[in-house]
């Protein structure tokens, strides 16, 4: 369905149109994009996922004159805030070092006990998800199989997969924010 807007013409699409075309065009560009402004290397596949997810959360039929461009926007912003975090923990770790004289691996109590109930929760949260997003998402954060071996494994689709993993991860990531408030 097309609407006229002045010269520029507008198309009204839902999410997961936009999603499924940007995915398969932008993905490759999006990661380039994150390796040039992400101090930290490793975050790269973290922040495109990440940058998937939001585009996601965008309400179910948005008007977009330039789906590529809002893309990248939300891009920025992921990068942005990534970069921030990344400063904010090497301003934190730099007074950690200058506070102790020698170092000491091993994680304090205080540590150990809320990292055990930290996990408790999320281990609760994940077994709330239905049994099917469940074993996906086990499968892949776990066991560290990849979408098309997790889909052959379970006989279900890779987009299903993909979904399945989607939902998990926004379930946890709700679960955590609960945590950090």
């Amino acid at each position: 369905m097309h609407m006229s807007k002045g010269p520029a013409s507008v198309s009204l699409v839902s999410n997961k149109e936009i999603l499924e075309s940007l995915h398969s065009k932008e993905e490759k560009r999006l990661h380039r994009f994150f390796r040039r402004r992400l101090r930290n290397k490793e975050e790269v596949a973290d922040a495109t996922q990440e940058t998937f997810l939001r585009m996601l959360m965008v309400h179910r039929l948005t008007l977009l004159e330039n789906p590529q461009a809002y893309l990248f926007q939300v891009a920025k912003s992921v990068a942005f805030k990534s970069n921030v975090k990344t400063a904010r923990w090497a301003e934190v770790l730099d007074l950690e070092e200058d506070c102790f004289l020698s170092a000491d691996d091993a994680p304090g109590q205080e540590r150990i006990v809320a990292g055990r109930q930290a996990l408790a929760v999320m281990a609760r949260a994940i077994s709330k998800l239905p049994n099917r997003c469940q074993q996906v998402f086990i499968l892949s954060r776990l066991h560290g199989r990849n979408n098309t071996q997790i889909a052959e494994y379970l006989g279900i689709s890779r987009n299903m997969v993909e979904k399945h993993i989607i939902k998990a991860l926004l379930h946890c990531r709700k679960v955590r924010s609960e945590l950090e408030d």
